[in-house]
């Protein structure tokens, strides 16, 4: 996902021979604090402590953050994936850690892939069947054109395409510059709604219901278009896979992995090692001091770090954790209040075998296929582990007000309403009487230590998340505001994936070496060392 804003190839600079870098003899040992057990901050630990540094990681919930995979009663085998549960192809730097760790990986059964089989598509009264998008009925066809017209007409689409893939980072910053300044103030819908493609409120409602790639895209209507733009031109929204097992096995597994190569420590080292088993505890408050970042964990205990990285929410920081106000700079602070993240629910079931593998005697077809509908699910997923295992169903999965309807409701209450919803779509298919087990659901705007399922800028908040990724780059505050750093992939120009969260983390190790004196192989610059010739276009507030 080599991203527009800061086209720096992080797959290469994990891949190269040289290293990611050396910190004084003197430093070794150096505890460095970080917050959070997601991918971003296990790939942040892990790295530091390669490099010989002392990582002490502290987690308020389990270790995986929104790589959520949730066992069924009686059925610790199958998993709701509850958070991350498709990676794109191209995010090659979360690739090197998922190999690192011996992860497998399959297509992701998306609608209208080769994987899902089947997808139907049910809007008001129409329901439509097919394998592939060249099956659904003409009008589908039309808004896919319109949507690949305004992409070409108004945001260069082929020329970016052809510049990334290339790795020409001087065309792609002299393609993508001028779109900054040209659509940072237009959302998703007023671009579409702007396109002669799009003069057509029908089309405009049918890419809402049914979208590209994964499926609808409506309830990203009111964010910036340069959110959507760096997904189509990563190929974020392209030849998803699944982790084999579950995604948490990525950070449990890099968690209790021993590094063939690190300094300072001993053969067999691993994060799991260092802290005996187990996170320290959640963070309460945090405050600068002449020190460093203390930390004061909610049991009350208290520790002081030279240098520390908070990869959370960023929304955290002005509810869950009191923050002494020289933490940040006051333009950071504004950044991270303005902050908009989307909310989402799923509801997953476990049911007996994958049925809809069946066909129905008079159609041919199968009895159930991924489903996209403008009704409550909005869109139902089908994991087929085999015909002699159980089956999973994703039941539904909503974003923003659709998920707020979910919110209130019990698990019990979003299924029936669910199999409610899906009755009319499928009126010979008894899903109930296949559920083996409760419900697995999540709603991550309602889940106190997350607030939000990811961030998603709207329009005008380029400013502001410039501020968040860069600051990363602390050569140009004042001594005492430095050493805390920031990640996550609330952080990242592409929030929601967790390739963002683990380029952050790795610009937050770039940052901790540089603070700690350490210094990266001149063969092998890091992130920090390129970003005067990478760096993301500086807006001007006046």
């Amino acid at each position: 996902m080599l991203g527009p804003d800061f086209p720096f190839a992080y797959d290469e600079w994990l891949a190269s021979p040289h290293g990611l870098g050396e910190i004084p003899a003197a430093e070794s040992g150096t505890p460095v604090a970080v917050i959070g057990a997601g991918i971003s901050g296990l790939v942040t630990a892990y790295e530091l402590m390669r490099l010989g540094l002392r990582p002490v990681v502290h987690e308020a919930g389990a270790v995986g953050g929104r790589m959520r995979s949730a066992a069924f009663d009686s059925r610790p085998d199958a998993v709701a994936e509850l958070g991350a549960m498709r990676f794109p192809a191209s995010a090659t730097a979360l690739r090197h850690y998922m190999d690192l760790v011996g992860l497998r990986t399959r297509p992701f059964p998306n609608p209208l892939t080769e994987a899902s089989g089947s997808t139907v598509v049910a809007l008001g009264d129409d329901r439509h069947y097919a394998r592939h998008a060249g099956e659904l009925p003409d009008v589908y066809q039309e808004v896919g054109m319109a949507w690949d017209k305004a992409l070409q007409e108004h945001a260069e689409l082929f020329a970016m395409d052809d510049a990334i893939r290339r790795r020409d980072t001087a065309a792609i910053k002299a393609i993508w510059n001028p779109l900054v300044r040209a659509l940072d103030d237009q959302s998703f819908y007023g671009f579409i709604a702007r396109s002669p493609a799009f003069q057509s409120f029908k089309y405009r409602e049918i890419f809402g219901q049914v979208g590209f790639g994964a499926g609808g895209w409506d309830t990203d209507f009111p964010n910036s278009i340069l959110e959507i733009l760096r997904v189509v031109y990563t190929g974020a929204e392209d030849d998803h896979r699944l982790v084999v097992g579950g995604s948490q096995q990525l950070p449990l597994r890099l968690w209790s992995h021993a590094p063939d190569e690190l300094a300072h420590w001993p053969a067999g080292t691993s994060l799991e090692s260092l802290h005996r088993g187990g996170p320290r505890g959640g963070v309460a408050r945090l405050e600068r001091g002449p020190r460093g970042i203390t930390v004061h964990e909610h049991d009350g205990t208290a520790h002081t770090y030279p240098v520390a990285v908070f990869t959370p929410q960023k929304r955290t920081l002005v509810t869950n954790v009191r923050c002494d106000p020289a933490l940040l700079p006051t333009p950071v602070w504004t950044a991270v209040e303005r902050s908009h993240y989307m909310g989402s629910s799923k509801l997953f079931v476990l049911v007996d075998r994958p049925f809809w593998r069946e066909r129905d005697p008079l159609t041919g077809r199968e009895v159930m296929s991924t489903t996209l509908t403008d009704r409550m699910p909005r869109g139902v997923y089908l994991f087929d582990e085999g015909p002699e295992r159980p089956g999973v169903m994703c039941l539904s999965y909503t974003w923003n007000d659709d998920s707020l309807k979910m919110a209130p409701l019990t698990a019990q209450e979003r299924l029936d309403g669910v199999l409610d919803a899906l009755a009319p779509i499928y009126p010979d298919v008894d899903i109930r009487s296949r559920v083996i087990a409760p419900p697995r659901t999540v709603t991550w705007e309602t889940d106190p230590h997350f607030q939000g399922a990811f961030k998603a800028n709207l329009p005008g908040h380029y400013r502001y998340q410039r501020r968040l990724f860069t600051h990363f780059m602390q050569d140009g505050l004042t001594r005492d505001q430095r050493g805390f750093f920031l990640a996550g992939d609330d952080v990242s120009w592409t929030a929601g994936f967790a390739e963002g969260a683990v380029t952050t983390g790795l610009n937050a190790y770039w940052g901790v070496l540089r603070h700690l004196g350490g210094a990266t192989q001149p063969l092998n610059p890091g992130p920090g060392d390129l970003f005067a010739s990478l760096a993301p276009i500086d807006l001007p507030d006046d």
